[in-house]
């Protein structure tokens, strides 16, 4: 009941020894992720020590670069809390290294560094989750990025969101509900990014033990729009939605830069009319998006 991580994915972290990837990290290990590298240009041959699930002493070794930290740890994924200026070259590190997906959480890379990243990814077999994201969890396995641990439930039910931290009050409320998950992924919200809600959606009507997907969307850009067209001509599974920003005035931005309704266009009126119209329900109300989905099963 998984799509892209579980409890075999192991993980290098790059920039584990700053304030937020040692925190965050130490959150990942607590929670079981199996985090079997760290890396930090000039930190090489030490080594970073945290708590398992279980109360054990966890001691994971530092790299100098990814290549070194996957050729020696068999490390397949990396989780990225690499300042900003720095973060679109951490990226491309991790795919030169062999890792097939890269989870980037760090917020404000520069639009134009991210195009060359989505230049560099084309053609090649690795998956981006982010920039701008809280990251990606399958509950009870592995938990990559920032989200809190506490509120997830494994179950059926995909969670997909440009919001962090709608993401997790709507994942509260399927728990509260009694509705597991089967993976929650936060994609980000930046103009430029990896993975979209249409490349979530395949893996969630692929997976077999999915029942249900939960989509939460946000105004600017057309990403909603497109996703409802593939729904509607692909999905085989309900899929309930809520658009944040119903309130933005036109022009200016909410939150990042993503998120911003221009030219007249990205309005929320215009996401929730595309959903509507290709069957998708939509929740009023960011209080009511678990009974939503919930009504949909």
């Amino acid at each position: 009941m998984a799509i892209l991580v579980d409890r075999n994915t192991r993980v290098v972290v790059q920039g584990i020894t700053g304030s937020a990837g040692s925190f965050h990290t130490t959150q990942c290990i607590a929670y079981g992720t199996q985090v079997v590298a760290g890396c930090t240009p000039g930190r090489g041959g030490e080594s970073f020590e945290a708590v398992g699930p279980n109360g054990e002493k966890v001691v994971v070794p530092v790299f100098d670069t990814v290549s070194q930290a996957v050729a020696t740890t068999g490390a397949d994924t990396s989780c990225i809390f690499v300042p900003a200026l720095g973060a679109a070259d951490a990226v491309l590190e991790a795919v030169d290294a062999g890792c097939s997906l890269v989870v980037a959480i760090t917020e404000g890379i520069p639009v134009m560094d991210m195009v060359r990243v989505r230049r560099a990814l084309e053609g090649k077999n690795v998956r981006l989750i982010g920039p701008n994201c809280p990251g990606i969890i399958t509950p009870g396995q592995c938990k990559l990025g920032i989200m809190p641990g506490h509120v997830h439930r494994p179950g059926n039910i995909g969670v997909v969101s440009r919001s962090g931290t709608l993401t997790y009050e709507a994942v509260g409320q399927l728990t509260g509900l009694g509705l597991g998950q089967s993976t929650a992924i936060g994609i980000g919200g930046d103009p430029v990014g990896g993975m979209d809600f249409i490349d979530v959606l395949t893996l969630f009507n692929q997976d077999p033990d999915t029942v249900g997907v939960l989509m939460i969307g946000e105004i600017g850009g057309n990403a909603e729009e497109k996703a409802a067209a593939w729904i509607r001509e692909n999905m085989t599974k309900p899929v309930a939605a809520f658009i944040a920003g119903r309130t933005a005035p036109p022009g200016k931005r909410m939150g990042h830069a993503g998120a911003i309704i221009s030219g007249g266009k990205g309005t929320a009126a215009d996401k929730i009319t595309a959903l509507e119209s290709a069957g998708i329900k939509v929740a009023p109300t960011p209080a009511e998006m678990g009974a939503t989905l919930q009504s949909l099963l």
